[in-house]
């Protein structure tokens, strides 16, 4: 095909990823493809971004959005990084089907990745068609803007453009393009795919580069460097605490897939709980279980090990200190993370103050909703509803639970807890909605959702992403979307979407 036509100014692009030294990317346009039609576009984002729509139709957004106009400005690249699958070195990876187009500053000041995933093979393919197909495309748009709204660190849904072509995997599907907006694309294997190579020089570089992009007061450290796995070590544990708290299973937390910026990323085969679980496992290639949502907190560490290991030659003077350094912080991240999850927790107890005993009652908790397959997004939910004494309230919290009667000893152990804290019933329902959504994407919506947008009815994916921007808000209107889903919908595995 053609190469893309060039476009007027519709980001003002700052690029610097790409003035670093050539062997971080390689350069190219995306593919063309045959018949572009929007799907989605959002709006809102694009105010943040700062992005110039004036005497813009749907069909100009659908081309410059599908690759077949590259914007004025843009800087196309694809991206190099190595990374850990499932525990093993896979070498050299890179974005086999993204197009970075290039940087924008937000309105804030922040500074912003325009990418497009879909938009062709790259040099780093390894024999993929560099394509997506609708139902990943759309998957993570309503994932990645639910997730923002819920409160948690995660890249952005700017765009969704069919590409009028079929993409071959299982069966043909329709393909699609996905812009995803991120405060940086670099991961911990990003950092991997220097220090392998012994490249220790371009490791320095990408290092000078993300402090002075995600973390400018690292550069005030005695040790940059150090600070700089400190500060990621913190934006981990925040990231990996929320998703606990909000019953989210990434799937797939490669290295290649944690982002050193803090933000949740490539959102494959993720989903949320249902029945809560420690062993949940949705990733139809996590044989083992090992990104289980037990498991999420320490795979965390071990990725974050594996960047402690890329900046070692960094990290002090003498070998022995370096590795003393890179223990020291490695090791200050389980505690850090079981603070910042019992803290949550608490809030979604609505309890305010900390007291000894705390965790025993959460813990206790979770245990009865595993024994008695309680949802874990209903329990929550619901038990923000409870008034300070028992009702018919009560009643419709058992019901979530296979034996509602073993229950009940837990809601006076919690009340009692209540009791000892000056709040009035109603300030903390408030303060326990707000932190307890009421709706979540639950995985037999979105496959409802994909299902009618592949028989060419998108009304359903509008509805959803309706619904889910107001998670914690009561919509009586949009109930449907709140319950579990029966027997006969339950979704047991997600796939990738490559």
């Amino acid at each position: 095909m053609d190469a893309p036509s060039r476009q007027k100014a519709l980001f003002s692009f700052d690029n610097s990823f790409v003035r670093l030294p050539e062997r971080f990317f390689a350069r190219l346009d995306p593919t063309r493809v045959a018949s572009p039609q929007l799907i989605k576009f959002n709006t809102q984002l694009a105010c943040t971004l700062g992005l110039d729509l004036q005497g813009l139709a749907s069909a100009d957004l659908a081309r410059i959005f599908s690759g077949n106009e590259v914007p004025a400005g843009a800087q196309p690249l694809a991206m190099a990084y190595g990374g850990h699958q499932f525990g093993g070195w896979s070498g050299q990876l890179g974005d086999g089907r993204a197009i970075l187009l290039g940087e924008v500053i937000g309105k804030v000041g922040a500074r912003y990745d325009v990418q497009l995933k879909g938009a062709g093979p790259t040099p780093y393919s390894r024999s993929g068609d560099g394509r997506a197909a609708l139902g990943p495309v759309l998957r993570e748009y309503i994932l990645s803007e639910a997730m923002q709204k819920l409160g948690i660190k995660t890249t952005r849904a700017l765009a969704a453009v069919l590409s009028g072509e079929r993409v071959r995997r299982e069966d043909s599907l329709p393909g699609a393009v996905f812009t995803r907006i991120a405060r940086s694309h670099i991961r911990v294997g990003t950092f991997e795919y220097f220090a392998h190579q012994q490249d220790y020089d371009g490791v320095q570089i990408l290092a000078d580069y993300v402090i002075a992009r995600c973390y400018p007061q690292a550069a005030k450290a005695d040790n940059p460097y150090l600070a700089l796995l400190e500060a990621v070590i913190k934006a981990q544990a925040e990231l990996v605490a929320s998703w606990l708290q909000i019953g989210f299973i990434h799937g797939v937390m490669n290295t290649d897939n944690c982002s050193v910026s803090g933000e949740t990323i490539d959102y494959g085969p993720c989903a949320f709980m249902d029945q809560y679980a420690v062993d949940t496992v949705y990733s139809s290639i996590d044989h083992m279980g090992r990104y289980a949502y037990g498991n999420q907190r320490p795979i965390a560490q071990w990725n974050l090990a594996q960047l402690a290991q890329s900046l070692l030659q960094f990290l002090g003077e003498t070998e022995d200190e370096a590795i003393s350094a890179a223990q020291q912080a490695i090791s200050g991240y389980l505690p850090l993370i079981d603070g910042l999850w019992l803290s949550g927790m608490r809030q979604k107890l609505g309890l305010i103050e900390e007291r000894d005993g705390d965790k025993a009652l959460i813990d206790e908790l979770l245990d009865l909703m595993e024994q008695n397959s309680a949802d874990f997004t209903l329990t929550f939910r619901t038990l923000s509803e409870l008034s300070g004494g028992k009702g018919k309230a009560d009643q419709a919290f058992g019901t979530l639970f296979r034996f509602p009667a073993s229950i009940e000893g837990w809601l006076a152990q919690w009340r009692e807890r209540l009791a000892q804290e000056a709040s009035l019933d109603g300030e903390r329902i408030k303060r326990m909605k707000a932190t307890n959504p009421a709706f979540i994407p639950r995985n037999h919506l979105v496959e409802e959702v994909i299902k009618a947008a592949h028989e060419g009815d998108l009304k359903p994916f509008e509805r959803l992403n309706e619904v889910l921007a107001n998670p914690y808000e009561d919509q009586p209107d949009a109930a449907h979307f709140a319950r579990p889903p029966k027997p006969e919908e339950v979704v047991r595995a997600t796939f990738c979407g490559t």
